[in-house]
């Protein structure tokens, strides 16, 4: 599309809408009732991956990496997820979907179908939405308007604060957001790129999308 590859070259539309409109989509799930919040879901990702593809070209910063850091954060945030949730009040989760089984059927293959979807689309549709939008957009435009010219291995306290609490509270898990997000933060700042935070995000969320799957019961809760 000829008019999204235009809105696209400017660099915050670029960073910023792709994230917005995903975001935006989340607020239909459920609300045409049990089996929207899924459908609602899958087009959210196709949608989310269209937007990807389109975008890649305009961000340069979007781009896998692979360290042995981003391995161990993604795990380890993982854990800290799962294990600190029993502590602390969550705020409420907007658009959650819950276990596909009781809406189709303990055996049915759309069950199977939008656990897939679901685990697909935090592991590779989420991640790279969301870190060029904190990491790469609001970090950095807190610090300036400039945003483009402010490198990734630069730590600013107030962009970094801001960024993590923000971060933080879009989640229902607002605490292990929080933490989430500095430690994301920190790997951008590390590796002075993108790559490494949007793969310790895809690693803590597909192990997470694992575990509700293999876990079930309360664990649906958390997507």
């Amino acid at each position: 599309m000829r008019s999204l590859t235009k809105l696209f070259k400017n660099p915050v539309y670029a960073r910023v809408a792709p994230f917005i409109i995903f975001v935006a989509l989340t607020y239909g799930q459920g609300k045409l009732g049990p089996a929207s919040a899924y459908w609602f879901y899958f087009a959210k990702t196709i949608v989310g991956a269209w937007l990807i593809f389109e975008m890649r070209p305009c961000v340069e910063e979007m781009r896998w990496a692979f360290s042995w850091e981003a391995v161990i954060v993604g795990i380890a945030i993982f854990a800290i997820w799962v294990g600190i949730d029993p502590y602390y009040h969550k705020f409420v989760k907007q658009g959650s979907t819950g276990n596909p089984a009781e809406t189709f059927g303990a055996h049915s293959p759309l069950a199977y179908f939008f656990n897939i979807v679901h685990i697909l689309g935090m592991t590779l549709v989420v991640p790279p939405l969301e870190e060029v939008f904190y990491r790469s957009f609001l970090y950095r435009y807190i610090a300036s308007q400039n945003f483009l010219a402010v490198p990734f291995n630069r730590f600013l306290p107030l962009p970094f604060f801001v960024t993590i609490a923000l971060f933080g509270c879009s989640h229902a898990e607002w605490l292990a957001g929080i933490i989430c997000g500095a430690a994301y933060q920190w790997l951008v700042i590390r590796k002075n790129r993108l790559g490494d935070a949007m793969t310790a995000h895809a690693i803590t969320n597909f192990i997470l999308g694992v575990y509700i799957v293999w876990h079930g019961g309360d664990a649906w809760r958390f997507w």
